[in-house]
């Protein structure tokens, strides 16, 4: 599959370095393909990487993993051309600065704004609710549960196989609303990890019977 990633810091490079270990192509943009850092990522992900202007990460791609800033995340969406109905995996949360609370809760979510503001996409939140070391090593006592959620069951069966392929275990949340309850909880995610003690070896289960 053919994978674009906005955003290649901890998250963005993480899971593209990942997929691109499992044989799927990644694209990363960027503005500086000649950066150092840009090159040892590309190192990093082996043959089936490579980066480039934004726009092309969007129209050379099936899937668009989204991995920015909040505070860039609407500047960066409508730099990025047309979706033209492609899948958007929304890994953003909209924390602000200090990390204590989201900028959008309860009546919008980040992931419903991010709809907004990429209207041709097909915007499924995932990925935002444990941190990128968990992202790059899944590996816990059982399955980690990474929830998704969106409104094109379509892309969700897309999106799925490609949280199971990591080692997570994938969780259907149900419409992209659910987002205004994943956000907060990715906040306690950080808020255990960053302020609390517990380190960010942490993780959570999803237990059925």
């Amino acid at each position: 599959m053919r994978i674009g990633i906005i955003g290649s810091g901890n998250v963005g490079g993480t899971l593209g370095k990942r997929w691109a270990s499992n044989g799927h192509t990644v694209f990363f943009a960027t503005r500086d393909p000649e950066s150092a850092a840009i090159r040892t990522l590309l190192t990093e992900s082996g043959p089936t990487a490579a980066a480039g202007p934004l726009r092309d990460a969007v129209a050379h791609s099936e899937i668009v993993l989204l991995a920015t800033p909040w505070p860039v995340t609407r500047q960066m969406l409508e730099s990025a051309g047309d979706f033209d109905n492609r899948i958007l995996i929304d890994a953003t949360n909209p924390l602000a600065p200090d990390l204590s609370c989201l900028e959008c809760a309860n009546t919008i979510s980040g992931a419903e704004s991010v709809a907004q503001w990429a209207p041709t996409a097909r915007v499924v939140k995932a990925f935002n609710t444990v941190g990128n070391n968990v992202m790059d090593d899944s590996a816990f006592s059982a399955p980690v549960a990474l929830f998704y959620c969106g409104d094109d069951a379509s892309a969700k069966q897309t999106v799925a196989p490609l949280i199971r392929e990591l080692g997570f275990d994938p969780i259907d949340a149900g419409p992209l609303s659910q987002a205004r309850v994943l956000e907060p909880f990715a906040l306690l995610w950080i808020s255990l990890a960053v302020k609390y003690g517990f380190g960010r070896d942490i993780a959570f289960q999803f237990l059925r019977r």
